[in-house]
């Protein structure tokens, strides 16, 4: 990755031994030229007199992310056991850490990153650092796969992200009701549309509703509606609207799902019909409303109509069909 977008990284540790010390110089290597994080390392930054509190200081602030390299050296003078002269750098870098933790304890346990290299143990990783009840990070070797975890923690990235979330069907306590009209319409005939109807007295506010706009449209309507297989059940009331223009008339009620006709009703003034229909698994819920002797439409798609010339249009509705 390039420079400019890779996580800036310190690395804190104790000079226990010089193998221990070669240790940790191969291991920032390998973050640097193997992984690509823009990672600093007190080694690489003698070739000159300086100030080693300034520099420390400069380091633990600019850092994205600051590895902590457990020893038991390192672990006795970031804890406070170790006498005052003794590996005083490692003793002012964990003073810092523990008061960035102490201001900010969410941000820095997420930024400060205790690191077990080949050899080492957890019980070696400081104590405020709380090996045994936050993460750790064990190095078994110098391979991408061997900091897969740590590389995690560095690029908020993890082996296994969480997958979306589906949608909850529940259990008999957990229904969600969904209203039908609020579904994706496939399609749908001239005069069917949402709205509010009155059947047998009755007001439902959110219906599905066939009223020709004009007297002269007398062929019944449909809609189809996508389940998409996310849904268990159909219900709602079908009826001739209370202002029908024909009080006398005679609906009829077709339920399709998946083009495959599930239930019929016939509905009149004060007669109206409950449809509870078993939906689980269908992708596709056709409602055909009409009148008898008027041929329905064929399956997904719009038949031309003959009708006499006294016919009048259906005026049907179903009273707020809702889906579980």
């Amino acid at each position: 990755m390039p420079d400019r977008a890779a996580p800036r990284v310190f690395v804190t540790y104790s000079h226990d031994t010089p193998e221990h010390k070669e240790l940790v110089h191969g291991f920032a290597s390998f973050l640097r030229s193997g992984i690509g994080l823009d990672v600093h390392l007190d080694a690489w930054y003698d070739n000159t007199r300086r100030d080693w509190s300034l520099w420390a200081t400069e380091h633990l602030e600019k850092a994205d992310f600051i590895v902590v390299i457990a020893s038991p050296d390192y672990k006795r003078r970031a804890d406070g056991t170790a006498m005052p002269h003794e590996g005083r750098g490692a003793q002012f870098e964990a003073a810092i850490i523990r008061n960035n933790l102490t201001r900010d304890l969410r941000r820095e346990t997420e930024r400060v990153l205790p690191v077990v290299l080949p050899g080492r143990s957890v019980d070696e990783i400081p104590a405020f650092l709380n090996a045994h009840s936050t993460t750790r990070y064990e190095v078994r070797e110098f391979t991408e796969a061997g900091v897969t975890d740590l590389l995690a923690a560095i690029t908020g990235q993890g082996q296994y992200p969480m997958p979306r979330r589906g949608t909850w069907r529940g259990g008999a306590a957990g229904d969600q009701r969904v209203p039908a009209g609020e579904l994706p319409w496939v399609c749908a005939s001239n005069g069917v549309k949402r709205g509010t109807a009155s059947i047998d007295g009755q007001s439902y506010e959110q219906s599905i509703v066939l009223r020709p706009a004009s007297p002269a449209v007398t062929g019944p309507g449909f809609v189809e509606l996508e389940l998409g297989g996310n849904y268990r059940r159909f219900t709602t009331v079908a009826g001739v609207l209370d202002d029908a223009a024909d009080a006398f008339q005679v609906g009829r009620v077709r339920v399709v799902l998946d083009g495959t006709p599930r239930s019929e009703h016939d509905v009149s003034a004060g007669k109206p019909a409950a449809i509870d229909l078993d939906v689980t698994g269908a992708r596709l819920l056709r409602l055909e409303l009409s009148r008898p002797g008027t041929p329905a439409s064929p399956l997904r798609s719009v038949a031309f109509v003959v009708t006499p010339r006294n016919a009048r249009p259906p005026e049907l509705a179903l009273g707020d069909p809702t889906v579980t």
